[in-house]
């Protein structure tokens, strides 16, 4: 098993919504990106990244580099995860904290859910959503902008589909 941590902030600017987890979101503001600046996305990229020890999200996709310009990250999370499943790894569980004063998202959480599942070839079960405020405090508090914490469990594919056959095969 290997575990990955991975974070993401940016801050807002002009625009009429912001786009978590590939929902497009109604808000006063967008996010500053080079790429559509999904934070959850990016922030979700980087921990499985980490656990494989594939470096960051950065490395993969350079902000520098045109043609991620205004990208949608969800490409990003899937060519991600097609490079874990590569070296043998699968998703056991993902879990990821949105940390965001405005707007409000908890009514967002199961679509963000449902594309996430989608793009990690994974049950809905498998990944867990929570929205929180930051209580007025900091950047974030002060609706500068949002964050967001990911946290994944990798699991080696061969292991899994062992344990599998094997639960098939008792009575």
């Amino acid at each position: 098993m290997r575990i990955g941590h991975g974070y993401d902030i940016h801050r807002f600017g002009a625009g009429d919504h912001i786009i978590l987890g590939g929902v497009a979101i109604p808000h006063t503001h967008s996010l500053i990106a080079h790429s559509d600046g999904d934070v959850l996305i990016h922030a979700l990229c980087d921990a499985l990244l980490g656990a494989a020890g594939l470096g960051d999200i950065g490395h993969h996709f350079p902000d520098n580099d045109l043609r991620y310009a205004g990208a949608d990250s969800r490409t990003f999370l899937r060519a991600i995860y097609s490079q874990i499943q590569a070296k043998g790894w699968q998703l056991s569980n993902a879990d990821i904290s949105i940390i965001a004063q405005v707007p409000k998202l908890s009514t967002y959480c199961e679509a963000i859910r449902a594309n996430m599942a989608q793009d990690l070839q994974a049950a809905i079960e498998q990944i867990n959503i929570k929205a929180t405020t930051a209580e007025g405090l900091g950047p974030i508090g002060r609706q500068e902008g949002l964050a967001e914490h990911a946290v994944v469990l990798l699991t080696e594919t061969i292991i899994t589909e062992t344990i599998i056959t094997e639960t098939i095969k008792k009575p």
